[in-house]
């Protein structure tokens, strides 16, 4: 399995397109050149367009100016394009041709599998064996068969025959497929040149075809593309009558899918319709990076917002267990009271609450430390706090007992020089 990948580059087609629809959607018209005979009301023709925004797609099928009928046969089943051109002679080449796309189309994989879609082309190879054997159509019928399957920016490729794909990437045509023909050989080996295969009298030589060989292989490959991508899938009507440089100025400059295919064909005919021609064009609109890049945004939001939960919940972990294991000292209703906690409150929800109370007064302590138990006093542990409050009381005992010895010293002093000041009295009255 072959892997392409093209950087990607935009067209001025996608501008072309925003301005067909800023003119009420009005039908694009011909580049000068390229209205030389007219398609859509020739008998014999066949169209499919569409478009399911991701894809855009235009067909045409014409029985051209020399045959008497149309061995072509084409597929527009979205993501899935196909085109065959039919071998045999009248009501068995069309007969082939028709079974391939049928068989593709029932067995096309859902995905751009380039393996299962080389399957699906291989599986019409044996309807189209077993259709000449049952007498569906004639023996030695066959055709090629040359189809792709779009998936956002992946396209997959499965290819038997001379019937082509192109990509036309940033202006630039490029051919996909190698013909399975005998001048292609020549080509290959050097011998010829691509212009002179177009007009080699061996040129309709198929050395690789549905419907010959059970054992039949396609060709399978998977190629990058991105919005703005032309790809065109034809028989060889077209590519024998049309050079490629043409068809590359044809697709450049038609301004959408239906348009394009109508343009080739023109040319094909102009040049002489000497085949059949058909002409599948899909345009990728959406080649699902923008998708992609939304994804990106919703999982990079979504995992911001998780790692910011999971930030908050470690900090409110932290904090409870901080809070948890924190005590305090505080002022209950004028009494020194035991806290659990840390004296604050967040949200206007209390972080401490009251374990254990005390008949200490905080009336009797000194000033300083009033205003810090209004404020609260951090301690090591519960522990810690009853050994405080115990100081506390403590200290309160003792500032009471200092209070009580200077009274009644100070009472002594008084009553000593009450005594003093009678004697004296009694004295001088003698």
């Amino acid at each position: 399995m072959r892997k392409l990948k093209l950087k990607p580059l935009s067209l001025h087609r996608e501008n072309l397109y925003a301005k067909v629809a800023g003119h009420g959607g009005k039908k694009p018209v011909n580049s000068p050149g390229h209205d030389t005979i007219p398609v859509e009301n020739r008998e014999g023709t066949d169209s499919k367009k569409g478009s399911d925004g991701r894809l855009a797609w235009g067909s045409r099928t014409d029985i051209g100016l020399v045959r008497s009928h149309n061995e072509d046969s084409f597929l527009v089943q979205a993501p899935v394009f196909a085109v065959c051109d039919g071998m045999g002679g009248h009501a068995a080449g069309e007969v082939a041709s028709s079974i391939a796309v049928q068989t593709i189309a029932e067995n096309a994989p859902l995905h751009a599998d380039d393996v299962l879609l080389g399957a699906a082309v291989e599986a019409a190879n044996t309807k189209v064996i077993e259709g000449a054997r049952t007498g569906k159509g004639k023996p030695g019928m066959g055709c090629t068969a040359s189809c792709v399957l779009i998936e956002n920016n992946k396209v997959a490729i499965a290819h038997v025959g001379d019937s082509r794909i192109y990509l036309l990437h940033a202006g630039a045509l490029v051919r996909l497929t190698h013909d399975h023909s005998y001048v292609e050989e020549l080509v290959d080996a050097g011998e010829i040149t691509a212009d002179e295969a177009r007009v080699h009298p061996s040129r309709s030589i198929i050395t690789r075809a549905l419907g010959n060989d059970p054992d039949m292989y396609a060709d399978h490959f998977t190629l990058e593309v991105t919005a703005g991508d032309r790809i065109i899938v034809c028989s060889d009507g077209l590519s024998s009558m049309v050079e490629d440089s043409e068809i590359e100025d044809i697709a450049v400059s038609s301004v959408d899918p239906q348009t394009a295919a109508d343009n080739l064909v023109s040319a094909a005919l102009e040049a002489g319709g000497h085949d059949n021609v058909t002409v599948v064009v899909v345009d990728v609109l959406d080649d699902g990076s923008q998708e992609m890049r939304r994804r990106f945004r919703r999982r990079w939001i979504r995992g911001g917002i998780i790692a910011f939960v999971a930030i908050l919940a470690v900090i409110a972990a932290g904090v409870a267990l901080y809070v948890g294991n924190s005590w305090y000292l505080g002022d209950n209703n004028g009494t020194v009271g035991i806290y659990s906690g840390v004296p604050f409150e967040f949200l206007g929800i209390k972080m401490g609450h009251l374990v254990d109370t005390s008949s200490v007064q905080t009336e009797d302590l000194p000033a300083t430390v009033q205003q810090d138990l209004k404020e609260g006093v951090p301690v090591d542990s519960e522990q810690t706090a009853q050994s405080t409050v115990e100081s506390y009381r403590d200290q309160i005992d003792t500032d009471k007992t200092d209070a009580a010895v200077t009274a009644n010293r100070s009472q002594a002093n008084s009553d000593s020089s009450d005594s003093s000041g009678s004697t004296d009295s009694s004295s001088t009255s003698r």
